[in-house]
């Protein structure tokens, strides 16, 4: 056979290997009837979240050097969280930060009765400056250990402030006392906070992620040859942000930094998420760190109290797996995680956000599904693989915030995860791959950027994800059918049984656009066990009690952390854990819903392990009824 014959034969046959490998390793699809009763189990009931009346901005104000960028710079902002704010025993009550009015509000949820007038909360008499300055989230937690829950708010152009709760005092502007959350000030760009028990001492710690360089004056339009303004200086391993901390808590509401706590290289990354979660068995929270533009960090919790402690714990490669879907070692841009039970083993895995517009930047969401024992943490191996492609949760748009829940009963979850990123009518996708592609040492500079001002669009119209898994495992994206396919911009998601009523509701923070609560008023098919864990004041001893339903005028806190297994009749385990605030700026309820199935009227085997107000380890087993529980949980002084 002649040479040109035998590279067109080689060619072809190459080709044809391709396909055929290509038509074997297709994944499987749900036929449109089988989408249909999937979709059939959800229906929800959208509310608009409205803010403090205030004239509405649409971009940023930036200093000089960043003006031709002030799109890109005013991406982010939007958030919201639920939480039980006076007390009346349910979450519905609303902590919205709106970038549109830079404004921090906080309101009864819609529908939920007129139980008190909405309200600002700003800082003030604290220094405030509300040129220079930007809220970006709200996080609640009982941070004095009185009982009460205060709110801690956290801002781009200075350090996070505390709302501790007056007692005695009409939930309102005046129902709070600011506090700095450290001394002497400064200006950090925090994205993300999450409380949990890092040191295991008993106390709320706080884990602040920050973004732009410490000390940058990102929002003054008077700021002329800023020095510690400077963008990422890579695309993939980018350590010049601003820097991670962690703030050991007192429990009278002050805190210390962990100074040395977090190495250099993980404490420096552009962190937009980070999750907190025992994901070994010690009830020490292990955290994972979701940056931009360089890999994310799973840090294995080696932390006795008062001294904090960790490992950087990566995973292994195989011969099949890219660099990239290795945990620890990719290069993707990571902006929302949050932990459960996505494969139905009774084991928690991790879930991440990254950027995966079609035909723009594809890279991949993960689902990172723990495989080894939990054990392997301690020997530095990460035993989690991603499993993004086969679950079909790989692909969603500019992804951000997403939240694991069961929102059927059904005794599976699902993923709720916000998109978009600018959005206007000029298409700037070309000018942002020719920034991808750009050599690392010219790109912290904000002068070498195109353009990315008022109009430009980058995956700016997009609709949330809600993936739901079908009969074979394998999720589907459901949104456009059950109401939640809007294409607006959305940053931060939270999620509560607002109404007590079983089901599980979605807060949308949006970018620009109205906020919105959905309402779920889907049948589901199931029942449910639902928990509140809580803690007695700090110092206060007292045994464990069940109540039912959900009391109010309780002095008690959230026990963050605490983790409940609820052992089925047809053998299944699902586990969950108290959330402290994980993801980015948005914030769960600190409760636990169970979906039961369709056998969801019988009693039910919870274990429940906390660590109480005194660092005791403890544990119960109970058996409940379905319904909402009340737990009150141990504390005794060792």
């Amino acid at each position: 056979m002649r040479p040109g014959l035998q590279r067109q034969a080689a060619r072809a046959a190459a080709v044809l290997v391709i396909a055929v490998c290509g038509w074997l390793t297709q994944l499987p699809s749900y036929s449109s009837a089988e989408l249909s009763r999937l979709a059939a189990q959800f229906a929800f009931e959208p509310r608009t979240l409205v803010p403090a009346e205030r004239p509405r901005q649409t971009i940023r104000a930036v200093e000089p050097g960043l003006r031709d960028i002030a799109g890109w710079i005013s991406s982010v902002g939007a958030a919201v969280s639920l939480s039980d704010l006076d007390d009346d025993g349910l979450p519905n009550d609303v902590c919205l930060v709106d970038p549109r009015s830079n404004t921090v509000t906080v309101e009864p949820a819609p529908g939920t009765g007129d139980r008190y007038a909405r309200f600002a909360l700003t800082p003030r008499p604290l220094p405030y400056d509300a040129r220079t300055t930007a809220p970006m989230g709200c996080l609640p937690g009982d941070f004095n250990e009185d009982g009460r829950l205060d709110l801690l708010v956290y801002y781009w152009g200075r350090t996070p402030v505390l709302f501790l709760r007056r007692p005695d005092t009409p939930l309102g502007p005046h129902g709070f006392v600011r506090r700095e959350l450290v001394p002497g000030g400064g200006r950090w760009y925090t994205d993300t906070v999450t409380a949990a028990d890092v040191d295991g001492d008993g106390h709320l710690d706080l884990v602040v992620g920050n973004y732009f360089p410490d000390g940058a004056r990102v929002l003054d339009v008077h700021a002329r040859h800023d020095p510690a303004m400077q963008m990422q200086n890579s695309m993939s391993r980018a350590y010049n942000g601003g820097t991670d901390r962690i703030l050991l808590g007192r429990g009278n509401g002050t805190f210390v930094e962990a100074r040395g706590a977090l190495s250099k290289k993980v404490a420096d990354g552009w962190t937009l998420a980070i999750g907190a979660a025992d994901l070994d068995g010690d009830l020490r929270p292990e955290l994972y760190f979701a940056n931009d533009f360089g890999p994310d960090h799973l840090l294995r919790n080696d932390s006795t109290p008062g001294h904090v402690r960790f490992t950087v714990d990566t995973g292994s490669r195989g011969f099949t797996t890219p660099a990239s879907k290795v945990l620890g070692h990719d290069s993707f841009k990571g902006m929302g995680v949050d932990v459960g039970d996505l494969n139905g083993d009774g084991r928690l895995d991790l879930f991440v956000s990254n950027i995966t517009s079609p035909y723009a930047l594809e890279e991949s969401n993960f689902a990172w599904i723990a495989t080894g024992s939990a054990s392997a943490l301690a020997h530095g191996t990460a035993s989690f693989t991603d499993e993004s492609e086969p679950l079909g949760v790989s692909r969603s748009g500019w992804a951000w915030d997403a939240k694991i829940g069961d929102f059927s009963n059904a005794g599976t979850n699902e993923i709720v995860q916000a998109t978009g990123f600018l959005a206007g009518s000029v298409n700037r996708w070309p000018q942002l791959q020719e920034l991808a592609m750009a050599n690392d040492t010219l790109i912290h500079h904000p002068s070498v950027w195109p353009r990315f001002v008022a109009g430009d669009d980058l995956s700016g119209h997009q609709h949330l994800a809600f993936f739901a898994p079908g009969p074979g495992g394998r999720f589907v994206d459901l949104s456009t059918r059950i109401g939640l396919g809007a294409r607006l911009t959305s940053r931060g998601i939270a999620t509560a049984d607002v109404n007590g009523d079983g089901r599980l509701d979605v807060a949308v923070a949006r970018q620009w656009a109205p906020s919105t609560l959905f309402m779920n008023v889907s049948h589901g098919v199931g029942g449910y066990l639902g928990l509140r864990l809580l803690l007695p004041p700090g110092g206060v001893s007292a045994p464990t009690r069940t109540l039912a339903g959900h009391p109010g005028g309780l002095l008690a806190r959230p026990a963050v952390g605490a983790e409940a297994t609820v052992r089925l009749p047809d053998g299944r385990v699902l586990v969950q854990q108290v959330d402290g605030g994980n993801g980015h700026a948005s914030v769960r309820a600190p409760e636990l819903l169970f979906g039961l199935g369709r056998d969801g009227t019988r009693r039910v085997r919870v274990d429940v392990a906390w660590r109480d107000g005194f660092g005791v380890v403890r544990r119960a087993a109970l058996s409940l009824r379905p319904g909402w529980h009340t737990i009150l949980l141990e504390q005794a002084r060792p």
